[in-house]
């Protein structure tokens, strides 16, 4: 062989390996499709806001999702200022719901509070708003969908006057059904409603979750992932499941890509170590 001919195929050989590589990995995980949920109430280590965003950061997470205490509302607003000094974007804040503190025009100190930083922020996000069932004890079906409606129109155009959306997530109980979801968006057809599917809340639905993900792919925004079985337990990791892979397929299917939400939800757990097994869960189902 002349010289003049091995550089080339030395470079030959090399474009080979590097297209290898490239399709031994196939698939990727696009990050910017993941966002965390569940990590500023549950964290064993109590992360200080700038930690917090640090911790997403090394992770990999551009987006995540805002949960919290009453505890933790004294430094929402500067860690949502540093979330976005850091380009992470809040895609969302939780609003729950309770019959013993918030009513029809008169929210909760706390829920309010929520409405004021965001307001003063200028922060265009989503509220994830849920109830407890106190609401509608000894209610009929009927009474209830009126009930909740009334409160979510109310929610939606304050959160309209501060440019935020709102999206209906599924807890538990009767609200937490998303046929009575479904109800109430389809009750209030003024107003621009989107839900949140939780594996985590709906060990119930497994059956039939086929029937279901067609009903609520046409509202759907967000899915929060998490390891099903029938019989619980309710916080299982992503990938030590019977049916989350299947689920997942199916959302898939029906057209649902993403955002999926990856849970931090475990009491007295570094939300780190957490987040890490669930992300490896969720890429032993959808790279195999």
């Amino acid at each position: 062989m002349k010289n003049y001919y091995k550089p080339v195929i030395f470079f030959i050989v090399i474009a080979i390996c590097i297209m290898g590589c490239t399709n031994q990995k196939g698939k990727q995980i696009d990050m910017n499709n993941l966002y965390p949920w569940c990590i500023v109430a549950f964290d064993s280590l109590e992360r200080s806001p700038a930690e917090r965003i640090t911790m997403l950061k090394e992770l990999g997470f551009t987006k995540y999702a805002y949960d919290w205490r009453d505890k933790h509302l004294d430094d929402m607003e500067s860690e949502l200022t540093m979330a976005k000094e850091n380009d992470i974007e809040i895609i969302s804040v939780w609003l729950w719901l309770n019959a013993k503190r918030d009513s029809l025009g008169k929210l909760s100190p706390s829920n309010e509070r929520i409405f004021r930083i965001l307001k003063h922020l200028k922060l265009q996000t989503t509220l994830w708003v849920s109830f407890n069932n106190n609401f509608f004890k000894n209610l009929t079906q009927e009474q209830s969908i009126q009930k909740a409606a009334k409160m979510i129109k109310y929610i939606y155009e304050k959160a309209d006057g501060i440019g935020c959306k709102v999206a209906l997530y599924n807890h538990r109980d009767w609200f937490g059904d998303p046929n009575n979801e479904i109800e109430i968006i389809q009750a209030l057809p003024e107003c621009d409603l989107s839900m949140v599917f939780n594996f985590h809340h709906a060990q119930q639905y497994i059956e039939e979750f086929p029937q279901i993900v067609k009903k609520i792919k046409p509202y759907l925004s967000s899915v929060n992932l998490n390891g099903m079985r029938k019989e619980g337990p309710k916080i299982l990791p992503i990938g030590e499941g019977d049916y989350e892979k299947e689920m997942i397929q199916q959302l898939i299917d029906e057209g649902y890509n993403g955002p999926w939400g990856i849970l931090g939800h475990v009491e007295n757990k570094d939300v780190e170590k957490v987040l890490k097994q669930n992300i490896a869960g969720f890429k032993s189902i959808v790279l195999n």
